[in-house]
């Protein structure tokens, strides 16, 4: 469970474009967090894309880092707090992850804001879906 196989990660061009383009999205600083909920092919419920704008950060071994810490923290933190929500609602979505910071942020700074960003998933996701 505390993996992050190929299966978990977003590569189809399509599916991209189509959360991109249908996906409903929300800010937390410094993280904007896109998802829309699909029916996925593989077994997990979720497949994340992580994104750092190479405008802001021109060197990759800034995007790089930036992108292994946030991929870290997603992977220790969705066996605790992400999956479990998940399969009580019987979801299967598309996440995106997309990294809107000017500065590298440390590791406690970025974990801390992501999961605040998936309760508020959680919230989000509960008011517009109550049944």
């Amino acid at each position: 469970m505390y993996s992050f196989s190929k299966e978990e990660r977003l590569c189809s061009i399509k599916l991209i474009d189509k959360l991109f383009h249908n996906g409903s999205s929300f800010l937390l600083y410094p993280f904007r967090i896109i998802w829309l909920q699909e029916a996925l092919p593989a077994e997990m419920p979720v497949q994340v894309l992580i994104s750092v704008p190479k405008k802001k950060f021109k060197r990759a071994i800034d995007r790089n880092l930036l992108k292994r810490r946030i991929r870290e923290i997603y992977r220790l933190q969705k066996a605790e707090h992400f999956y479990p929500f998940l399969t009580e609602h019987s979801l299967t979505i598309l996440l995106g992850i997309n990294y809107i910071g000017n500065e590298i942020g440390d590791y406690a700074f970025l974990e801390k804001k992501l999961h605040a960003a998936i309760l508020k998933f959680k919230k989000t996701y509960l008011e517009n879906h109550v049944e």
